[in-house]
């Protein structure tokens, strides 16, 4: 849990009361639980309209077992296998409301479907919500190769597109697991000056590269980006710029829950470490790489 707004150092591990589940709502012991920027931006106190009352339990994803049942749920029982975008997931134990929870494959691992829930409804939201793409039209994932761009790459494939997958030079070899029709390194001149105009341009990156990739989208296309609004949009008045915010949404997890048990798309995992080192586990999250780092209670 979080004992005050700083660094990894404030992660402190104690007990706390269990939760109790109310009307509509499951209780899930926890299996595992994903890692992801926003809870470092939450423990920062950086999350605007977002108040920490400490000592606060922080986290997004998390996967388990379905402990107990609240008044009205009737679509989970004890004993399934979920995974959720929650909220308070740095726990043992997790309640919150039946309908945010996927029922995860049986042929999964338990552990690892923690890796999906906000990447994979931020990646494909981006694509089916945000960009407007059609089946047939071009589409550049930039960041495809980190989990929310692997999402969107499959999201887009699955409505019928083409997929261009942007990346960085270092995680080329990382290429055919994205699955993207086509790979470009982004930080190659040579390979972005090639770029063609697409149609919509997913964007999960920042900086002058997320301004750069305004000019690849052609007049009436989409700039759709979970990254806010890059600078530059002023010089591109034909092209339609969507800042946007992804939402829970347990149909999506279960999307993308199935597709990585079928074995269609990957999320890749770096390493699990447990929940009481999870001030450790951040430190080696913020470093970057490819991969998600999960928490295990």
């Amino acid at each position: 849990m979080v004992t005050a707004y700083d660094g990894p150092e404030v992660m402190k591990y104690q007990d706390m009361p269990d939760p109790k589940p109310g009307a509509d709502d499951v209780l899930v012991e926890v299996a595992g639980i994903g890692i992801n920027p926003e809870d470092m931006l939450e423990r920062n106190g950086v999350v605007k309209g977002w108040q920490l009352h400490f000592p606060a339990i922080i986290g997004l994803d998390v996967s388990g077992t379905v402990a107990a049942t609240g008044d009205g749920v009737t679509d989970l029982k004890v004993g399934d296998r979920v995974c959720a975008w929650s909220y308070h997931t740095y726990a043992e134990l997790v309640a919150d409301k039946a309908a945010l929870f996927a029922k995860v494959p049986e042929t999964m691992n338990l552990v690892e479907a923690a890796a999906i829930p906000l990447v994979g409804v931020t990646g494909s939201q981006l694509i089916s919500v945000a960009s407007g793409l059609q089946s047939g039209q071009t589409v550049l994932v930039s960041g495809a190769a980190g989990a929310v761009g692997r999402c969107a790459v499959y999201m887009a494939k699955a409505l019928g597109a083409r997929v261009i997958a942007g990346v960085q030079r270092s995680q080329l070899a990382e290429a055919d697991s994205i699955g993207a029709h086509e790979t470009i390194a982004l930080d190659d001149p040579a390979a972005f000056a090639a770029i063609p105009q697409v149609d919509v341009v997913a964007n999960i990156v920042r900086g002058k590269t997320a301004t750069d990739l305004l000019a690849k989208v052609k007049d009436g296309g989409t700039f759709a980006s979970v990254t806010g609004e890059p600078d530059g949009v002023k010089d591109y008045p034909e092209v339609r710029v969507v800042s946007f915010v992804s939402k829970q949404d347990r149909a999506v997890v279960a999307f993308i829950a199935d597709a990585v048990s079928a074995g269609k798309m990957t999320i890749p995992i770096d390493h699990r470490e447990e929940l009481k080192n999870a001030g450790i586990a951040q430190a080696a999250f913020t470093k970057g790489g490819i991969g998600k780092v999960l928490l295990v209670p």
